[in-house]
């Protein structure tokens, strides 16, 4: 029978009695039935709290770069679910995706597989036909029983850690390290970007005698007003700089992570095709910032898909540094799992008015509930029944110079997306990240 994509995705939804279940042994059997070995020559695995999809996309920025021809694999994906599956000419086809999907459920037999284990393998089953030389692979959560940790990683790397998933990885950070530090291999580089990573990371990187590569002490970072530096340390730990790098809009943290990454890597890159490169880099909903004229006013839409305490923390940090000409007003919604009053807490008072939204899943929070908790904390918001209405409401009174920042899930911001496309507008008119 031939499906076309929808039809394998909405197959795969109902395939696996739950969506989500650790463990590797029956995703590793499929694997080894389909005869996969390596997806490429170099393999780098990046997990952490917040901060994958940047980091994989500024790695995967300067391993083309410097020439090779790269797969990305990452998730979850906004619109469309070929996003996951990146290949040296862009995103994975419906018709290779379909075949790929074909080829995994011809081998998995009666061994039952989760819609995220299903889409691994059809990854890696790309990837390998596409004759790569480098992929990198961001974890979809935790580290030790994801299915991507089916590849040994010839560098792993943490971005941060915090609290989330907790009925998952735990509610600690030390229980969420052990799950993160899964990854590593014996003898194979870590590279951390945490300032602060738990003793059971290092400790963890000790007993497998990883060379570990830390923020603040082996790599980091110093910006000015008008550019940035970096500093870090080749593979035999001699000593390297570059500065002064261009202030990008994406976090600048995880560029610095990812320049350790490729540092370890021996690959050639001079410094001015580093800096072109990442200011190049972008990634749809991280930081992304977006101009429109609207009904005759210019107003910039902010799209984040931050969704936990650890993210909007660094958001508020990046939006205190750069205020708006006129006032910021939020389009706001949130999954029943996650930490309402860490979320919006450290964003409360860089909102001059919020509006909130149900996202379009049983998992969302009310619209009520979110308002009510704004309210409680003297926020000034309303409720509207979709992210879309809500765009509208706030693009309504948005004058000249208002920044409209959507976030708090991947939903939000695809709702976000879907609206712009929707939007009569010429082309001159809908500019991405200006600037």
């Amino acid at each position: 029978m031939n499906r076309s994509l929808a039809d394998w995705l909405s197959y795969l939804e109902q395939l696996h009695p739950v969506s989500i279940d650790m463990g590797l042994e029956r995703a590793r059997l499929v694997l080894q039935r389909l005869g996969l070995a390596r997806p490429a020559p170099r393999v780098i695995t990046v997990t952490g709290t917040n901060g994958k999809g940047s980091t994989c996309a500024f790695l995967a920025s300067l391993l083309r770069a410097s020439g090779l021809r790269v797969g990305v694999y990452s998730s979850p994906h906004l619109l469309r679910y070929n996003e996951r599956v990146q290949l040296p000419e862009g995103e994975a086809s419906d018709a290779a995706l379909c075949e790929a999907f074909a080829a995994v459920e011809a081998a998995r037999g009666e061994t039952s597989l989760t819609y995220f284990e299903m889409g691994t393998l059809a990854a890696f089953w790309l990837f390998e036909r596409a004759a790569l030389d480098a992929v990198v692979l961001e974890v979809g959560l935790g580290g030790r029983l994801d299915a991507v940790n089916l590849v040994d990683a010839d560098v792993a790397v943490v971005t941060s850690i915090g609290i989330d998933h907790v009925e998952w990885l735990g509610d600690s950070r030390d229980s969420v390290a052990v799950e993160k530090a899964g990854i590593f291999r014996t003898g194979k580089p870590v590279v951390c970007g945490d300032l602060d990573p738990p003793p059971a990371l290092l400790e963890r990187a000790r007993q497998l005698g990883c060379p570990l590569r830390l923020r603040g002490r082996d790599f980091d970072l110093a910006i000015t007003a008008q550019g940035w530096y970096w500093r870090g340390v080749d593979i035999a730990g001699h000593p390297l700089e570059l500065g002064e790098l261009p202030l990008l809009d994406l976090p600048m943290e995880n560029a610095a992570l990812a320049l350790q990454v490729f540092a370890l890597l021996a690959l050639p890159l001079a410094g001015e095709a580093v800096a072109a490169t990442l200011c190049q880099t972008r990634v749809t909903g991280r930081l992304d910032r977006r101009q429109l004229v609207w009904q005759g006013r210019t107003f910039n839409l902010l799209l984040d898909v931050g969704h936990n305490p650890h993210a909007a923390h660094y958001l508020a940090g990046r939006l205190a540094q750069r205020p708006p000409k006129g006032r910021r007003l939020a389009v706001f919604g949130l999954l029943g799992d996650k930490d309402l009053g860490g979320v919006i807490e450290p964003l409360a008072g860089l909102v001059e008015h919020w509006a909130v939204a149900p996202l379009p899943t049983p998992r969302s929070r009310s619209a009520e509930e979110l308002l009510a908790a704004l309210q409680v904390r003297g926020a000034s918001a309303d409720a509207w029944p979709s992210v879309a209405t809500a765009i509208e409401a706030q693009a309504a009174q948005a004058g000249e110079g208002d920044e409209i920042l959507v976030f708090g899930s991947f939903y939000s911001v695809a709702d976000a997306l879907l609206w712009l496309e929707q939007q009569d507008l010429p082309a001159a008119e809908r500019q991405a990240n200006p600037g």
